[in-house]
C-alpha cells in the first residue's frame, strides 16, 4: 500500500459491532478511511430491530452509537447488502482491509420431534416481527389461548412479556400499528417458559425478570416442585449477585398465594423441564411434551424419564442467535461463526486471509452483553493495526481504486440506492414526528421501499 494515502477499511454491518469496531478504528492512530455498510436502510442492527419496545432503557444505547455516527469521521452506506450489491473481490477494489460484523440473526435449531409444525416458530423471527423489521412480513398469526416459550434466556422473557402484554400498556412505546392491531386481538391467557435447568443456572437478567413481574393484569406463577440447587448451584448464587437476585426473585414468587391471582394473562416459569417434542394433531400444534430433568450436582442435568404433556396451540424457541453464512468468506456451519483467530479470518487450511477480519457474534458467537462486543472489537482492531505496521504488506490487501468516491460510483452504476448519514437523519426526524403526532416517542417506518424513499428525499418526510 502506498505511504501517501489513507488505509481503506470497509466494516460490513452497522449494528453496535460494527460501530464500536469503526470507532475503536478511528481512534487506533492509523491514517485511516472508514466506511460502515449496512444491508438496511437504517443503522444500529439489533439495538433497533431485537430489543423490546417496552425497553426504551436498552434503546439508549442508540444514543451512543449516535454520537459516533454523527461525527463524519466514518462514512455510513446502508441500504447496501454483501454478497448481492457487492462481493469480497469488489471490496477488494476498493478497500485495503474489511471487518465482517454481521452478527447472529437466524434462531438456532432444536432438534425435537413436531419442531416444523406451522404454529413452532423461531423467536428472532418474532422479534423482528414485533420491532417492525422491513424484511419480514407484516402480519403475525396470533390465534393461541396457551402458547409455550422454550428457552432461559432474556429473549425468552421478552417474548413472553409480549405475548402476554395487554396492547394498550404497549401503546406509548415506537411498536408499529399492525402489530399493536394483532396483538390487541390476540386471545392468549397463558404463556408458558421451559428451561431445561434450575432457577440457577438460566441466563435471565434480575433487571428483565423483576421487570416481567411488573407488568399489569398479568400474573407470574412458579412452581416451588420446580425447585432444585446441587452444589453447582449454590457455588453460582455464592459467585455471582446476579445469579443470586434472580433466585431471590423467583423463589419470592413461589411465596404467592394462588388465591391471590386474579389477572386476566398469566406467565407460568417451569424450571428442570427439556422439550422432548411439539405435539401436533392434523398437521397442527395442540401440545409440548417436556422430560422432566435432575440436575447433576455441577449444574448440568438429565433426564428422568418422567414426561409430562402440556395442552398448547403455538411453540416459540428462544434457545439462541445463530450467524448466517456470506459469500466467498468461510463459515463453520457447526457453531455458526466465521473462522478466525482473535478476529483474523482464516481459511479452510488455517490461513489467514489478507486483510479479512471479523469481530461482534459472527466472530465469537451470540454470547455476551454490550461491554464484550467493545472488548472484541478492541481484539480485532489491534490486529487489523499489527498487520497495517507490517513492512512487507502482505497481511493486507492493496486496494487497486481506494478513492472514497469509487466505491460510491460502483453502486450507483449498479443502481443500489444508498442511504448515508444524512439520509438516515432525514428518516430518523420522520420517524420522531410521526411518534410526537401521537404522543410516542417514535413511530416506525416498516416498509423498506417508504424508509428508502424518505431517507432519499424521494417521498416527502413528515414534519411537525
Amino acid at each position: 500500500m502506498s505511504s501517501n494515502r489513507s488505509l481503506r477499511v470497509a466494516v460490513v454491518g452497522a449494528g453496535p459491532a460494527g460501530i464500536y469496531a469503526s470507532d475503536i478504528l478511528s481512534k487506533s492512530g492509523l491514517d485511516v478511511s472508514i466506511d460502515l455498510l449496512e444491508r438496511l436502510p437504517a443503522p444500529f442492527g439489533l439495538v433497533r430491530y431485537g430489543v423490546a419496545p417496552d425497553h426504551p432503557r436498552i434503546k439508549q444505547i442508540i444514543v451512543a452509537l449516535h454520537k459516533v455516527l454523527e461525527r463524519g469521521d466514518i462514512r455510513l452506506l446502508a441500504n447496501v447488502e454483501y454478497g448481492v450489491d457487492l462481493k469480497l473481490e469488489d471490496l477488494r477494489q476498493f478497500y485495503d482491509a474489511v471487518i465482517f460484523s454481521t452478527g447472529s440473526i437466524r434462531d438456532a435449531s432444536l432438534a425435537i420431534p413436531g419442531i416444523d409444525l406451522p404454529e413452532s416458530y423461531g423467536a428472532a423471527d418474532f422479534v423482528s416481527w414485533y420491532d417492525g423489521h422491513p424484511d419480514v412480513p407484516r402480519t403475525w398469526p396470533l390465534e393461541a389461548r396457551e402458547v409455550a416459550v422454550l428457552g432461559a434466556g432474556n429473549v425468552a422473557l421478552d417474548v413472553a412479556r409480549i405475548l402476554a402484554k395487554h396492547a394498550d400498556d404497549l401503546l406509548p412505546t415506537e411498536i408499529p400499528a399492525n402489530v399493536y392491531d394483532l396483538l390487541a386481538a390476540s386471545p392468549i391467557t397463558d404463556v408458558h417458559i421451559f428451561a431445561r435447568r434450575g432457577p440457577a443456572q438460566v441466563k435471565f437478567s434480575s433487571l428483565e425478570l423483576r421487570e416481567m413481574g411488573k407488568v399489569p393484569d398479568v400474573d407470574v406463577v412458579v412452581y416451588p416442585e420446580d425447585f432444585d440447587f446441587d452444589e453447582g448451584s449454590m457455588a453460582a448464587i455464592h459467585s455471582s449477585n446476579q445469579t443470586k437476585q434472580v433466585v431471590k426473585t423467583l423463589t419470592d414468587w413461589t411465596l404467592n398465594e394462588p388465591s391471590e391471582m386474579k389477572a386476566s394473562r398469566r406467565i407460568h416459569v417451569h424450571f428442570l423441564h427439556r422439550p422432548a417434542e411439539v405435539l401436533g394433531e392434523g398437521g397442527h400444534v395442540v401440545g409440548l411434551r417436556t422430560e422432566r430433568t435432575a440436575l447433576n450436582g455441577d449444574g448440568t442435568a438429565s433426564g428422568t424419564g418422567e414426561f409430562h404433556d402440556w395442552p398448547l396451540q403455538a411453540v416459540y424457541r428462544a434457545v439462541g442467535y445463530f450467524g448466517s453464512p456470506l459469500v466467498d468468506i468461510p463459515f463453520d456451519d457447526l457453531l455458526g461463526v466465521i473462522p478466525n483467530r482473535e478476529g483474523r479470518v482464516v481459511d479452510v487450511d488455517g490461513e489467514q486471509l489478507p486483510g479479512v477480519y471479523a469481530t461482534g457474534w459472527i466472530k465469537r458467537g451470540p454470547i455476551g452483553l454490550i461491554g464484550h462486543t467493545k472488548s472484541d472489537a478492541s481484539e480485532t482492531i489491534r490486529h487489523l493495526v499489527e498487520d497495517a505496521a507490517e513492512q512487507d504488506g502482505t497481511a493486507l490487501h492493496t486496494a487497486t481504486e481506494p478513492s472514497p468516491a469509487a466505491v460510491t460510483d460502483f453502486l450507483t452504476s449498479r443502481g443500489v440506492p444508498v442511504v448515508e448519514w444524512s439520509g438516515w437523519e432525514v428518516l430518523d426526524a420522520h420517524e420522531k414526528a410521526l411518534g410526537e403526532a401521537e404522543g410516542r416517542i417514535r413511530v416506525k417506518v416498516v416498509p423498506r421501499d417508504e424508509m428508502t424513499a424518505i431517507a432519499r428525499g424521494e417521498q416527502a418526510a413528515t414534519t411537525v
